[in-house]
């Protein structure tokens, strides 16, 4: 899940200064579960905006703006409305901004809403926690099923730091090293035998931006 966190009001204000009729555009996935983007947070700017005096000339939530499909279908549904207005708010990540801008066929302003933060996990409390950095050339398998790259802020690769104490990271107390976590996992699991691999250095050849993967 790519999680995100709503741009401050006032900076959304900024954006569309010039701005008199918006048209808004949200997501019902990722960002819905994070009360970033969703139906009711739409609802919300809409509101504030109007508020403002700003016009909103309607709104739409995609299942997955992110996909090219789903948002086209979209604009092509709400195609008078989007024609009528002078820009759009985009309530979604970073890819999903740029999946209206790159399917929509009006020639309108396309205005961002949330910052992306990080891909996560959403734990039982509705806490959402980055485990995956999506590098390339995943670990898990020797690690416990806990990512070094993503948890260890130093992204070692073969065991903690000499700065952790009492199981604590040294760049953030307040954490657990990840590499403490490895060592007791796989020690649970009876496969410490993997710990004492010694790993190469990241190829980071395979998590060279921008990337690419086509379907055959």
């Amino acid at each position: 899940m790519i999680i995100t966190k709503q741009k401050e009001f006032k900076e959304i204000l900024k954006h569309l200064e010039k701005e008199g009729k918006i048209f808004l555009l949200g997501c019902g996935e990722c960002s819905t579960t994070c009360k970033t983007g969703g139906e009711e947070d739409v609802k919300k700017i809409k509101e504030a905006l109007e508020k403002e005096g700003k016009i909103v000339a309607g709104y739409c939530v995609p299942s997955a703006p992110c996909i090219a499909a789903k948002v086209k279908l979209e604009l092509a549904k709400n195609r008078k409305a989007i024609e009528s207005s002078d820009a759009i708010l985009v309530l979604a990540c970073g890819l999903g901004i740029q999946s209206v801008k790159d399917n929509l066929r009006a020639e309108r302003r396309v205005h961002v809403g949330c910052d992306t933060l990080f891909m996560g996990a959403i734990d039982s409390s509705g806490s959402f926690f980055e485990k995956c950095s999506a590098c390339g050339d995943c670990v898990l398998e020797s690690t416990g099923l806990i990512c070094p790259i993503t948890r260890c802020p130093k992204s070692l690769l073969n065991g903690p730091c000499g700065g952790q104490n009492k199981g604590k990271c040294e760049v953030d107390k307040d954490k657990d090293c990840a590499w403490i976590l490895i060592y007791n996992e796989l020690k649970k699991q009876n496969r410490l035998d993997l710990f004492r691999i010694l790993k190469p250095p990241k190829d980071h050849s395979k998590s060279t931006r921008p990337r690419q993967l086509t379907l055959k």
